[in-house]
């Protein structure tokens, strides 16, 4: 599931990234503009986001770099606003942004990290689609894809809290993909990364050879082509590792 990615296949699409300042957020916000989007590009570090307008100006495309901590909910309403009020439609939202503040049996979890965790794995998501749900139905083909986990489903030891919060993720996407069906041009999706050479990635696992890992660069291709408008699939999950798309 690779689209060609010299094709200006999202030509005047506006495309929304969260996490778009590192890893797999950075990289798909790049894949987006190659393909001829205007990526409203969401992260909390603002150097990181201006790298990135840096590598898509040199692409020739074109950003709306966007500083916010998605646990500021009021400013996510706000951003809502603000691409109805410049647009009035949005066509791509991926879903990337999400924290992993460490390994620890369920017991010893601090109730801090669990808010955090929650805070910006479920509950930003949620003001997402509550604030971006009506643009995505104003395009021609709104698409949204949520980045989820594994751990949703294998909930392996230590690894409590961030499955839990990702279960909770997959649970509201997949209500929501069932709520779009129909009437609705909107398509909703789940896809799943595995492991990936991250930060995010080194922290949970420290001892791991990062050069046995896939970089974000060679995950982002499949992730975008889930909010082409030729991907017409619906509560449907990709699991990149198994190159295997399942219904949900």
């Amino acid at each position: 599931m690779t689209a060609n990615a010299t094709a200006n296949t999202l030509a005047d699409k506006i495309v929304l990234v969260t996490g778009a300042s590192r890893g797999i957020g950075y990289q798909a916000a790049l894949e987006a503009a190659r393909r001829g989007a205007h990526v409203i590009a969401v992260a909390r570090t603002v150097g990181g986001l201006e790298d990135l307008d840096d590598e898509i100006q040199a692409l020739g495309g074109s950003t709306t770099l966007v500083p916010l901590d998605l646990r500021d909910y009021d400013g996510i309403d706000r951003l809502g606003s603000a691409i109805f009020e410049r647009w009035g439609r949005l066509d791509g939202l991926v879903g990337n942004a999400a924290m992993l503040t460490g390994l620890s049996p369920v017991a010893h979890v601090d109730p801090k990290d669990f808010d955090k965790v929650m805070a910006l794995n479920v509950t930003a998501n949620y003001r997402l689609i509550r604030s971006l749900d009506l643009l995505l139905r104003q395009s021609e083909a709104g698409r949204a894809v949520f980045v989820s986990s594994s751990s949703a489903q294998s909930a392996r030891p230590f690894w409590g809290l961030y499955a839990a919060s990702k279960a909770a993720l997959e649970a509201l996407v997949k209500s929501y993909a069932s709520e779009t069906a129909g009437a609705s041009k909107v398509r909703v999706n789940l896809f799943h990364p595995g492991a990936v050479r991250t930060a995010m990635r080194a922290k949970a696992v420290p001892g791991e050879d990062p050069e046995t890992l896939p970089r974000p660069a060679a995950v982002a291709p499949s992730l975008i082509d889930m909010i082409e408008p030729s991907f017409t699939e619906n509560r449907m999950l990709y699991n990149w590792e198994q190159r295997a798309l399942t219904a949900l």
